[in-house]
């Protein structure tokens, strides 16, 4: 597929792992999530320096990503019956991988922490909601189509 230019968020794939960290992961997508953010963090250590006449300088030391998802609860979706089974969770049993494919084909994938935020409750007329955050436990892998 030849692809460019803009495109709309709903055509990114979202795949979590639900093998519980198996060597071979087991990717399912996440039904019925609304919103997605995927936000990337820069450490950077600053220092004033004699040699700069008392002005600043910087150096980029660390990144982190965490992806953020708000949608809605559907029992009996294995991507979205494997998040929300993590709410209660503690250590290990939190981890995971995200995969998002872009539509050019392109690939981000990492190791995460999943942390629900949000899975049941609401008005008398709402849906029962799913809000999540991946954070990253590691360096990921962005892999252009053509990799």
């Amino acid at each position: 597929m030849s692809f460019s230019g803009v495109f709309p968020v709903h055509d990114i794939t979202i795949e979590i792992d639900t093998s519980g960290n198996a060597e071979t992961p087991v990717w399912v997508t996440i039904a019925d999530m609304e919103t997605m953010g995927l936000s990337i963090d820069t450490g950077v250590e600053t220092w004033n320096s004699l040699t700069e006449g008392g002005w600043q300088r910087a150096l980029a030391t660390a990144k982190s990503f965490t992806a953020s998802f708000n949608g809605k609860r559907n029992i009996g979706d294995p991507g979205n019956d494997y998040v929300a089974s993590k709410a209660l969770a503690n250590g290990r049993d939190c981890d995971s991988k995200l995969r998002l494919t872009f539509p050019n084909e392109d690939t981000f994938t990492g190791a995460v922490v999943l942390k629900v935020n949000d899975f049941m409750g609401g008005d008398a007329t709402n849906v029962a909601p799913l809000a999540f955050d991946c954070i990253s436990n590691g360096k990921p892998e962005y892999k252009p189509k053509s990799a």
